[in-house]
């Protein structure tokens, strides 16, 4: 039985290349198949692997990177992967790479981190939120409808589908009307030294995300900016010099961290804030894992897990003020690092493996038969 994977980008590191690795290491030899990549990047995590990017890998390393002008190309760059050698294929898509066509007989299964976003409940914040101009989002508009239509049919070539989180299986059965076993992502981090610790500075909020306009992290800064408290943000993206323009001297930004350097900021950090809606939110596990309580917005894959007064809180806008009081609130209150600790340990990365395993066998058998 021959497997391959797919995955849409591997240009950044982050919460669904975590899943990506997870999932990889079931199958080890592999090879992983996605639309771009960034070697210099991403070599710490995938030079041992197999990976095989489409035609827009002969881009120039500019354009590359400027993913917004390539979506016009990204249904063909899907097309022209050669899976036909595959028995299994198994996509880890947010966006494009469920829609690899596969050969007749063979079983396709996502794990889908959400359906695209931008084309569905996100659109029209999608164009607000980034800022575009008039012109831009004039030619833009017509091209999401494209691409939206391109996208259900591209789900159609999904045999099975898991998803992170109910909210997402949600969506996915809304979008293309299809069911998604849920299974929670792991907690991935490596293994760390906590003698680390010792080198950062202690008792700060922190956020860990990408760094895009989606994220809502202008709503973290600006509530910081007010409250005069520290704040450490990691993470890096398109919006990274114009949050740094915004933010005071008590905000740093600190770029990528490895996963020593980002164990040891959740271990010495008050909380994290997770300010958008996330379709499960990999980073409250991590900071879960160390103790930590969780200032999270009160919608997406957090609220199925996340138990408010005993983990951490919930905010129910995405506005300074209402932030703000939930800041507050997470300083008034003490919190069990040990429940927290024990609530994080159902996200183990076994488990989640064990899972898969068991659905990829029966989604194999179901199609053999």
């Amino acid at each position: 039985m021959r497997v391959a994977f797919v995955h849409d980008y591997l240009t950044q590191f982050g919460g669904a290349e975590r899943v990506l690795l997870a999932l990889a290491e079931l199958f080890p030899g592999a090879p992983l198949y996605t639309l771009l990549y960034d070697p210099e990047k991403m070599a710490p995590w995938f030079a041992h692997r197999d990976v095989r990017a489409s035609f827009l890998r002969m881009l120039p390393r500019w354009a590359q990177r400027r993913q917004r002008w390539l979506l016009p190309f990204f249904p063909l760059a899907v097309r022209t992967l050669d899976l036909s050698a595959y028995d299994v294929v198994i996509s880890s898509s947010a966006s494009f790479g469920k829609g690899v066509r596969v050969k007749p007989g063979a079983v396709h299964i996502s794990y889908c981190h959400s359906p695209t976003r931008f084309l569905w409940d996100y659109r029209r914040r999608y164009l607000s939120d980034n800022r575009f101009g008039f012109l831009f989002r004039a030619g833009l508009a017509p091209l999401l409808a494209l691409l939206k239509m391109w996208d259900r049919r591209a789900a159609r070539r999904v045999h099975f589908w898991m998803a992170p989180s109910r909210i997402v299986a949600e969506r996915i059965k809304t979008y293309y009307g299809a069911h998604a076993a849920v299974i929670y992502p792991p907690f991935a981090l490596e293994k760390q030294d906590q003698s680390q610790a010792v080198r950062y500075a202690k008792d700060y909020f922190l956020v860990v995300s990408r760094l895009s306009a989606y994220k809502k992290i202008d709503v973290v800064v600006r509530t910081f900016n007010a409250l005069q408290l520290p704040l450490i943000i990691i993470g890096d993206g398109p919006e990274r010099e114009r949050l740094k323009r915004m933010a005071n001297a008590n905000i740093a930004f600190l770029g990528f961290a490895d996963d020593t350097a980002l164990g040891a900021h959740y271990q010495n950090s008050t909380a994290l804030i997770m300010p958008c809606e996330e379709d499960f939110g990999l980073t409250a596990v991590e900071a879960a894992h160390w103790g930590k309580p969780i200032l999270a917005y009160r919608k997406g894959g957090a609220t199925e897990w996340l138990q408010e007064g005993k983990m951490g809180e919930f905010f129910d806008e995405q506005d300074p003020d209402v932030l703000a009081a939930g800041v507050y609130k997470i300083l008034a209150r003490s919190y069990d690092a040990g429940f927290i600790k024990r609530k994080a340990a159902q996200f183990d990365k076994k488990k989640f493996q064990e899972a898969v395993s068991r659905f990829v066998a029966m989604a194999i058998d179901s199609r053999t038969l």
